[in-house]
């Protein structure tokens, strides 16, 4: 090959090896400031929310927030617990639909007329496996600021919210015990635990 040729071939090798690089989706780690930032997001939604919506929108807004921020499929099988593995899997995707429809009727009611509360950042921390706790103090008009811990991990599909700590209180662990009460009263029957949970999300 002619040095000329050769030296254009080489240049457009160079060329189009770059421009893959740059095509080249970056696998960046997340980080304490990425996870600082979701639980910053989150709650200035919900607080969007509590102080625009009522009824079924709010309760509509909720459940998106909790189906594009938390990770719904490791809770839900975390808070199953034993009953998961035993579970067919399509009636692992009813009660997974079920207790995000439940979370959000409950919470929706729960926050009530928005009282100006407002929530604090404090340390992030991060884990050996990849998970970050985002610690938080939501300070209320009157009475002392609640003791608020997020956490954050991604499994693949960007951080979610894993679990949420209030006053040191799993939200996780307390469905877990609510979860398996309700099934072992029930025959250790899990599709009468998904029954219970859509009602209570259908609830008017």
């Amino acid at each position: 090959m002619p040095l000329l040729a050769f030296r254009r071939h080489a240049a457009c090798l160079f060329v189009a090896g770059a421009l893959c690089l740059a095509a080249w989706p970056s696998a960046a780690q997340p980080t304490a400031d990425d996870a600082a930032r979701l639980i910053q997001g989150v709650s200035q939604k919900v607080i969007d929310l509590v102080k625009s919506k009522t009824g079924a929108d709010r309760q509509a807004g909720i459940r998106q927030v909790l189906e594009s921020e938390f990770d719904l499929a490791y809770m839900g099988r975390s808070a199953l617990g034993t009953h998961w593995e035993r579970t067919p899997e399509d009636l692992r995707e009813r009660f997974l639909k079920a207790a995000a429809g439940a979370e959000a009727r409950a919470y929706s009611e729960r926050f009530g007329q928005y009282g100006g509360q407002t929530l604090a950042l404090g340390r992030v921390a991060s884990r050996p496996n990849g998970v970050f706790m985002v610690d938080s103090r939501l300070n209320q008009t009157s009475g002392e600021p609640i003791k608020i811990e997020w956490e954050v991990r991604d499994r693949g599909q960007g951080l979610r919210i894993s679990d949420v700590k209030i006053e040191g209180v799993s939200m996780v662990m307390t469905r877990r015990s609510d979860f398996n009460s309700y099934i072992q009263q029930h025959g250790g029957k899990v599709d009468a635990l998904v029954q219970e949970l859509e009602a209570r999300g259908a609830r008017q």
